[in-house]
This record gives C-alpha cells, sequence and structure tokens, in this order.
C-alpha cells in the first residue's frame, strides 16, 4: 500500500487485502481461523535475500518536515524478499546495543536474524538474513499444532526470548544460548485471566523489565483488544515481586501493537487503529513504568500519531537503542500479512524530548 494512493483506492485495496488485519472489532468478529501449518511459514534454516529501497520522506507532502510529535524522522526502508516465507514481521528485538543485530518473528511462528547496515547514520540495508522456524520442546516447528503459529509478541532478557502467541493466548520461552533460533521453546506456566483473552484480540506486546527498574524481572504482557469492565485495556504482570493484573486507558478507540521500555522508565505503547472510512492511524503513547501495578489504571500522553498522509503501514514492532552520541532512536516494523497490498517497512526516528 502506498501512501501515495488516494483515500478511496485505499478503502478498495482495505477490502481486498486487509482482512487479516488485527484492526477492528468488524476483522476480529469475521476472521476465519487459518490452517493448522501457515502458508508462508519456514520450515528449515536458510540464508534468505532481503532488498531494501530507501524512504528519504516520511510526510511526501511536505519534504521539508522531519518533526513528528515527539520524534525526530532519521531513515526507513521499504523491504522486500524473493523468499516466500518473508513478511508478516509482528515483533522486533535488537540483540546489542548498537542497533544493528536484530531479532525478528513473523506472525506465522518463523524467527529471523540479520544485520542494519548504516551509511551516515541512515539504514541502508539488511545484511546476513536468516530465517529459521520456531521450535517446541520435541524440536519440530510449533506451526504443527493447530493454532500454535500467530506469534505477535516478542521481548528479551540476555540470551532468555519469550514470544506470545496471540490465538491460543500462552507464552514460551527460549534460552538463544542453547543454539539460537534453533532453541527449543518451553510454554510458561500463565495466569488464567490471560489464557481466556479473546480469540484473535489477545497477546500483542511483551516487554522484559531488567534489574536496576520499578518491577525488574517482571514480564510484562498486554492485550491487543482484551477489555476490563470498563473497557480498558488488560495488561499482566508476570513474575518479578508484584505479579497481576492492570489495565491500560484506552482513547480513541485504539489497540495495542506492540511496546518498549526506555532505560528512563518509560514503556512507550505502539497502538494503531483501523477504519473503512479513514484508513489506518498509527500512534505512540508514554506511560511511566513505575505507575504499574496490580490493580493499576495507567495512562500517558501521545508522543507521535501518523496516518495514511505518512509513510506507515501496519506498524506491528517496536525497539529502541541509544546511540553513542546520546540519541535515543526507535525502530518500527510493519506486518504486510503477505499481502501484496501491503508493504513490510523498517522505519527509524530519534526520541526529540
Amino acid at each position: 500500500m502506498s501512501t501515495h494512493s488516494s483515500r478511496r483506492s485505499f478503502i478498495g485495496h482495505a477490502a481486498a487485502g486487509f482482512s487479516t488485519l488485527a484492526l477492528s472489532p468488524y476483522a476480529h468478529a469475521q476472521a476465519a481461523p487459518k490452517p493448522a501449518q501457515p502458508e508462508h511459514a519456514v520450515t528449515a534454516p536458510a540464508a534468505i535475500e532481503v532488498n531494501s529501497r530507501p524512504i528519504p520522506d516520511f510526510e511526501p507532502r511536505d519534504r521539508s518536515r522531519t518533526r513528528f510529535g515527539s520524534l525526530q524522522y532519521r531513515s526507513g526502508l521499504v523491504l522486500t524478499s524473493p523468499h516466500r516465507g518473508f513478511g508478516g514481521l509482528s515483533g522486533f528485538r535488537f540483540l546489542d546495543d548498537k542497533g544493528e543485530h536484530f531479532l525478528a518473528l513473523s506472525d506465522q511462528g518463523s524467527w529471523f536474524t540479520g544485520r542494519i547496515r548504516y551509511a551516515g547514520g541512515k539504514m541502508v540495508g539488511l545484511d546476513d538474513v536468516e530465517a529459521a522456524p520456531m521450535l517446541n520442546a520435541e524440536g519440530r516447528p510449533i506451526t504443527e499444532k493447530r493454532l500454535w503459529y500467530d506469534t505477535e509478541s516478542l521481548a528479551r532478557d540476555g540470551s532468555l526470548v519469550y514470544v506470545g502467541l496471540e490465538r491460543v493466548n500462552q507464552i514460551m520461552r527460549f534460552d538463544f544460548a542453547k543454539g539460537g533460533t534453533r532453541a527449543r521453546g518451553e510454554v510458561l506456566p500463565t495466569p488464567g485471566a490471560l489464557r481466556k483473552l479473546p480469540y484473535n484480540k489477545g497477546l500483542e506486546a511483551l516487554v522484559f523489565v531488567p534489574k536496576g527498574q520499578p518491577l525488574a524481572d517482571t514480564l510484562i504482557a498486554m492485550s491487543e483488544g482484551g477489555f476490563d469492565a470498563d473497557g480498558n485495556l488488560i495488561g499482566f504482570l508476570i513474575g518479578g515481586p508484584t505479579p497481576g493484573q492492570f489495565s491500560i486507558h484506552r482513547t480513541d478507540q485504539q489497540f495495542i501493537s506492540d511496546a518498549v521500555l526506555l532505560p528512563s522508565g518509560e514503556l512507550l505503547i505502539l497502538e494503531r487503529k483501523f477504519s473503512w472510512f479513514t484508513g489506518i492511524d498509527i500512534r505512540i503513547r508514554s506511560i511511566p513504568l513505575k505507575t504499574i501495578a496490580p490493580g493499576a489504571l495507567v495512562d500517558g500522553p501521545v508522543l507521535f500519531h501518523a496516518d495514511l498522509g505518512h509513510e506507515v503501514d501496519n506498524m506491528e514492532g517496536i525497539d529502541a537503542h541509544v546511540t553513542a552520541e546520546g540519541e535515543t532512536v526507535l525502530t518500527m516494523v510493519s506486518d504486510d500479512n503477505f499481502s501484496l497490498l501491503q508493504r513490510t517497512l523498517l522505519l527509524q526516528f530519534t526520541l526529540a524530548e
């Protein structure tokens, strides 16, 4: 989907190709279950080719503009690949402090690793990209089990990697010290309320809280569209000093798609909504980690907002790193739903304030 298309064109494209988007109650209600072994699941580890095209301007209608809310646009890429399994990127985490080596997952049970190549501080391409199937405790692809494929969320604690599966509302843990993407996953015990989240509106964001922060050693799990009695979005504190359930104030009919914790103690939540009349809408909210506790209702200001007038798509993953100059850089990735009408985008911004 190009942001240069008219709104009417977008709506036509959406009707044809966005049926799998988890963006509206209507889409959730009408979505049919996918097969047990998804069409685009990776079946064996392989080095793959990923091509990139730069996005020089985030707002094509005003190429002089680089500031968007609290974010300053740095660079972006449109990613394509001849590899059939590439796409559907729903989670993204850096494996180093330089913002280069990354781990991503598709929503069809596949890992992707690689390195972002920079020139003059701007992203110019991806190198050393490898795809691999996500494995269960028996060493078999998780997609062999019915509905165990909708891998939507990703968190990392050193070599330990956590993955949230949306349709079955389960969390798996992988120890990358035991073979990297060849590591076998184990299913973690989770609260009963988490496993009862609505079908296809379940686990969408995972964040692990490191030592030195409030709630250290806690895995924060947030639902895309599971609501409490007051219509707020549901989150869970798993492990750590104070496990329990909390709520995120929902505004403007937004759904959670991912989150990242900054060293400053701010939890940034990536949100989106979709309308057949206005298209896709993306924003980032900031919530102080210190306000999150069992039973709490948390909220925070909007730092960033974008829509069809900008170079966005179905943005589903976010991570952050701090440069040698002390700048906080946010990286976002989009899920193209393996649709010819959508794009896999990699975008980077500097947090300006």
